[in-house]
């Protein structure tokens, strides 16, 4: 087969600090931000004359990252942001957490709102969606050892 792995999930953003400090709550680690602009980009991304700011963030168990980009130009032309779950197209990146009653805790903090309820799928886990920075949409997956009442 020739895949690998899956590199990263890119998500643009208004606000490049804002995203970065609600990720690192989560528990990613910003590895590096760097600006991305010049011919070779735009023949990738079909965007001629783009400058995007960048900032790749990393799960704590160093497999999974996460792109944010900040366009300057060309400007944003669309918004999928407060799209709802049954929007076609890219919907959310989902995060297994340690506890997800204390992660909302700390997430509501930068803002983050539940955007229906946390629920429990069999014995397995604990769910939910939130809306993080600029609404983006997210999930939360708590693993559940068997037993938990939870």
């Amino acid at each position: 087969m020739g895949l690998k792995r899956m590199d990263n999930v890119g998500i643009v953003v208004e606000s490049l600090d804002a995203a970065i400090a609600f990720f690192h709550e989560l528990g990613l680690k910003l590895e590096g931000r760097a600006m991305i602009e010049g011919e070779w980009a735009g023949r990738v991304t079909g965007l001629p004359d783009q400058r995007v700011e960048i900032a790749m963030l990393v799960t704590p168990d160093g497999h999974s990252r996460l792109e944010l980009s900040r366009f300057l130009t060309p400007r944003v032309v669309a918004d999928h942001r407060n799209a709802p779950v049954n929007a076609l197209g890219y919907l959310r990146v989902m995060f297994t957490v340690d506890d997800i009653d204390a992660t909302l805790d700390r997430l509501r903090g930068l803002g983050a709102q539940l955007v229906g309820e946390v629920v429990q799928y069999a014995d397995a886990y604990r769910l939910c969606y939130i809306r993080g920075p600029e609404g983006l949409l997210i999930g939360l997956a708590e693993e559940l050892k068997s037993g938990d009442p939870a």
